[in-house]
């Protein structure tokens, strides 16, 4: 997908009830009053924040295979939400959204207060927190490939899947991931930039 997208093709393409969509505005609306004060995203992404932020992340719900029952979901470096968020207005399930930046985390916060979502934010590295086990496990531009399945060795079960948004380096991060860990991995090209990869990986284990 190209050009920039508007919120009616946003709330078109993800097939969004006008009361979702009433969340997504808020929470467009708080991102662009909010990046004034700190860096939640690049600013060169706020003319297309629907496309580059809200369209990226919930397209992941096309790739989530248990949705006949909410999730326990697991997102790192959660930043201004993306993806974690926006999956838990689109009805995913109980999102944990992990994040070091205490700023970020307070953005994140006044979102939930105001969309009255399931979502708990965790101020804290991955590496500090008390393990819990969940169901998916998601992440956008935080870390290499390897460094997000060590991180969450802990948080995963055997049914645990997890959604990757990637870009072009993905490849390379996958073969040195397979280096230590076996997986399955699924490759889908990304709907909101056609560089992009969207990799779910299952059935992890260590070699």
């Amino acid at each position: 997908m190209s050009g920039i997208m508007t919120a009616e093709e946003f709330q078109k393409c993800c097939n969004v009830s006008r009361e979702t969509m009433e969340k997504f505005i808020c929470y467009s609306q708080m991102l662009i009053k909010w990046q004034k004060a700190i860096n939640l995203v690049s600013n060169s992404s706020l003319n297309d924040l629907w496309r580059r932020h809200f369209y990226d992340s919930a397209q992941l719900m096309d790739y989530i295979n248990r949705k006949d029952t909410p999730l326990k979901i697991l997102d790192l470096g959660s930043g201004a939400g993306f993806p974690g968020l926006v999956l838990s207005i689109l009805g995913a399930g109980q999102v944990h959204l992990v994040e070091g930046v205490g700023k970020k985390c307070s953005f994140m916060k006044q979102i939930i207060q105001n969309t009255a979502i399931d979502a708990i934010v965790h101020n804290d590295r991955i590496e500090d927190m008390d393990f819990f086990p969940v169901d998916l496990i998601t992440s956008r531009a935080c870390a290499d490939l390897e460094k997000l399945i060590d991180l969450t060795s802990n948080f995963r079960t055997a049914q645990t899947e997890c959604l990757f948004l990637k870009g072009e380096k993905a490849e390379q991060e996958i073969k040195r991931a397979t280096k230590r860990w076996n997986f399955k991995v699924e490759k889908f090209t990304s709907k909101s930039e056609e560089s992009g990869l969207v990799l779910r990986l299952s059935q992890i284990r260590a070699r």
